[in-house]
């Protein structure tokens, strides 16, 4: 039986193993070869994560402020970036638009190597780190076009791929950091460079994804019907800039994406400043996320896909999140034995969040946006996370951590209580959207009702 285009009756998501579907993607040979390029350009990332600062601090001898305000300008041109990309791949092919982010960074991370001095080096990290999240949103448009109705399986492939490759770039950057001098940092940069350029040639060899189809129905509907009658003006475009919901949307996101900074700031800060477990713990914290993400990404996929299960999703991310923000207070009350139990179960709880998130977020994202204006949507969608990547450290160390025990227990609970409000709206703005055309009997492109689970869930009409 085929339903919501996939090529039999099991389930998209969760019928196949990891490996398999790796084989065999959502979206076929181009997809195989963009989620290739997708893991060799998180090999990079993970080089870079891992080296960067060290780089800047041994190498090109800066400050800790200065390193700072690098990364915090950088972190104000990764806003930046999500929308723009949107913007542009709004008026101009995906494909050669991501080749041109991987060779940016590639050319900007040559000039890294050159130049030494902070002001030099403020325009051309921002730079970097603008391709960067330009070419995650990119690479999500991909995605829903290539992919359609199986986005969502898309999704999870693509998260356990690039958190495979993150750890890949990291252990290479742990040998290079073993040696500690400062042509190995070199080497470092060099191979996140020498990322982009192989990232760049794969993409290069995949075909533009053809136009989505409720895209192609809406931009179809503006068209005059009859040759001979007077040409009608085109109805404009969505703009989510004026989307009041779907603004609402993004920034009700932004908190919704937390569990990044708990992950990479709060939990090692915490364990090392005020509880007694261990500081060998801290990898280990990477080492869960990593592993959890890569094995279950896919069985939390399709346990989520779909406009209900999303929505159910982000209650889930809320009870997820407060859930670790408690256990955070309780590892401060108690000795090393429990700190080190309570704060690896903290691990295991905020990665679970972490992929509840991915899921519900991505997916929302999606179906909010009207389909003739995915592009823009998407881009201004993106920014939740780049807003909370510059936002949520300082939150973390000067407000929370400052408070105690009790700054996690609040930051959980309005975390929770923002999930509901998030699901409330989302819930809401669906119900309000157009009912599905009826699906055409035998048609390759037919999907199933709209309903709570299956592979059509998630063919919901957006506009």
């Amino acid at each position: 039986m085929r339903r919501g285009g996939t090529d039999s009756g099991e389930n998209p998501a969760g019928g196949q193993g990891l490996i398999a579907q790796l084989r065999r993607p959502p979206g076929g040979r181009d997809a195989r070869i963009m989620l290739l390029a997708l893991a060799v350009d998180r090999v990079g990332s993970g080089l870079w994560a891992a080296s960067s600062v060290l780089y800047f601090t041994f190498v090109t001898h800066l400050s800790a402020q200065q390193i700072g305000v690098l990364l915090g300008v950088a972190g104000v041109a990764g806003i930046v970036g999500s929308p723009l990309a949107g913007r542009l791949a709004g008026r101009a092919p995906v494909r050669p638009l991501l080749i041109g982010c991987h060779l940016l960074r590639l050319a900007t991370l040559g000039l890294l190597l050159v130049f030494t001095g902070f002001d030099a080096l403020l325009p051309v990290v921002a730079a970097t780190y603008l391709g960067d999240r330009a070419a995650k949103t990119l690479e999500m448009l991909f995605a829903t076009q290539v992919a359609g109705d199986r986005r969502v399986t898309y999704q999870a492939l693509s998260r356990s791929a690039a958190n495979a490759g993150y750890g890949v770039g990291a252990g290479i950057a742990a040998v290079g950091l073993a040696v500690g001098t400062g042509d190995a940092y070199r080497v470092l940069i060099l191979g996140d460079a020498l990322s982009f350029a192989v990232a760049a040639a794969l993409v290069w060899r995949t075909r533009e994804p053809r136009e989505p189809r409720e895209a192609r129905a809406a931009r179809q509907a503006r068209e005059p019907r009859d040759p001979g009658a007077d040409p009608v003006r085109p109805a404009r475009t969505a703009s989510p800039w004026r989307d009041r919901r779907y603004l609402l949307f993004v920034l009700l996101d932004i908190p919704m994406n937390i569990d990044d900074s708990i992950l990479a700031v709060g939990l090692p800060l915490w364990l090392v400043n005020r509880t007694s477990a261990p500081h060998a713990l801290v990898p280990l914290f990477l080492v869960v996320n990593t592993v959890l993400v890569v094995v279950l990404q896919l069985r939390v996929s399709a346990r989520a896909e779909g406009p209900r299960r999303a929505t159910r999703a982000v209650l889930w991310y809320g009870v997820l999140v407060f859930t670790t923000c408690v256990g955070l207070a309780v590892a401060a009350r108690g000795g090393t034995w429990l700190a080190t139990a309570v704060l690896l179960t903290a691990a295991l709880l905020i990665t679970l969040a972490e992929l509840m998130r991915s899921v519900s977020s991505w997916e929302l994202a999606v179906l909010l946006a009207p389909g003739d204006a995915r592009a823009s949507y998407l881009g201004v969608a993106g920014m939740a996370q780049s807003v909370q990547k510059s936002a949520g450290p300082p939150l973390l160390t000067g407000v929370v951590m400052a408070a105690g025990p009790v700054g996690w227990v609040v930051l959980g609970a309005a975390v929770a209580g923002l999930a509901a409000v998030q699901r409330s709206a989302c819930a809401r703005r669906l119900q309000a959207l157009p009912a599905p055309e009826p699906a055409h009997r035998g048609g390759a492109g037919a999907s199933a009702a709209v309903g709570d689970g299956g592979p059509g869930a998630d063919a919901v009409p957006v506009g």
